[in-house]
């Protein structure tokens, strides 16, 4: 969209500020109040998308029940011309994933505020039951005074024994997912706490605990690798400071706090004098049958499928895709092996990680598409 188009002709756009997966931001004057606001517009390729138009009302529905200073106020949901578009408040400011990087070290006094100006919005949001499912620094907003707002409310739920994850589809952003999400699990307002505390964990060390060159491995270390401590990357921060890091990214739900209030009071006094010999929070993540090997069932739950029975045969179809491929790959890698002992070749290429990587993914797409 060009500068100084008026939408519905009222909105003059401004400038282009941001880019999401379904939408662009921009700037603009709205020229009956004369202030500035942000219009997020369905981009045009997702404009006759049924799932994308949902997310948008469902965005606007959640933003507007709250009211809260520290959650992006919106002003207004229309269409024009077949141009969908959000009006909402707009912060003179970057995102937080952007301050981190230009800003860390943040002083600890500083990394509770935020974290308490954070618990506030999803208190406020928690209160109306509404789970937002994708917090992260993306989705916050600060300006020049360090004033935290939350955006992004466009997968939010109403918390109910429905509020799944979608189905074959991880919703949210994968460093910042609680455990039960990625396995497809309910999300509740556990859910949301272990996202805050990641964004914590970041806020501290300046990266996120768990990464990894794909989705998998990182949903894999989520569920089942324990959170690294922020004292052993910094021994100054105080050990009351990493507990509230510990408590709320305890791979079991039970154990984190039960909602963003509690953890707003230990936050709160994470840096008093009194804290400085607090024993070091320890959950029931790690027990006596840690040194097993585990597998982490990274299979969404799907709705269509209750039947197990039903469901029976698409599993025995995927097993023997697994075996065959497998099969298929220690031919391959054998057959050069033979071949290069008992022949005049003296040196033989093997496939690299990445090739055998692009293998597996392969292998892996070909066995979720078969229903």
């Amino acid at each position: 969209m060009n500068k100084a188009f008026i939408l519905n002709d009222r909105y003059e756009i401004i400038d282009h500020i941001g880019k999401g997966g379904m939408a662009d931001v921009y700037l603009a004057d709205d020229r009956y109040l004369n202030r500035k606001v942000a219009i997020k517009i369905l981009r045009l390729d997702f404009r006759s998308n049924t799932q994308a138009q949902k997310r948008f009302q469902q965005e606007a529905m959640a933003a507007s029940e709250l009211d809260n200073n520290h959650i992006v106020g919106m002003y207004d949901v229309d269409e024009d011309d077949g141009i969908q578009y959000l009006v909402m408040e707009f912060v003179d400011g970057q995102n937080l994933k952007q301050y981190i990087k230009e800003r860390f070290p943040i002083p600890y006094a500083e990394v509770v505020d935020i974290m308490e100006q954070l618990c506030s919005a999803v208190g406020e949001a928690h209160n109306h039951n509404i789970i937002h499912r994708d917090l992260k620094p993306q989705n916050v907003l600060i300006d020049e005074e360090k004033y935290v707002k939350i955006t992004d409310f466009g997968i939010s739920r109403a918390e109910s024994k429905n509020t799944m994850t979608q189905t074959r589809n991880i919703i949210g952003s994968i460093h910042y997912l609680s455990p039960e999400q990625i396995k497809g699990s309910m999300a509740t307002r556990q859910s949301d706490i272990y996202s805050l505390g990641i964004i914590l964990y970041e806020l501290l060390t300046g990266k996120v605990p768990f990464d990894g060159e794909s989705a998998i491995s990182i949903a894999i270390q989520h569920s089942q690798s324990p959170i690294p401590s922020v004292r052993e990357f910094d021994p100054r921060i105080p050990q009351a400071l990493e507990n509230v890091v510990l408590k709320a990214t305890t791979k079991d739900p039970n154990e984190r706090y039960q909602n963003v209030e509690d953890m707003m009071k230990e936050l709160d006094v994470s840096l008093d004098d009194a804290n400085a010999n607090v024993a070091k929070f320890i959950s029931n993540d790690i027990n006596e049958d840690d040194d097993e090997t585990k597998v982490m069932p990274f299979m969404p739950i799907n709705d269509e499928k209750k039947d197990n029975e039903k469901s029976a045969p698409a599993t025995k179809i995927k097993n023997v895709w697994i075996v065959i491929a497998l099969i298929a790959i220690l031919i391959i890698f054998f057959s050069g092996f033979f071949l290069a002992k008992n022949s005049k070749i003296h040196s033989l290429t093997i496939p690299n990680k990445d090739l055998i990587s692009n293998i597996e993914n392969v292998i892996i797409s070909k066995f979720n598409n078969i229903d």
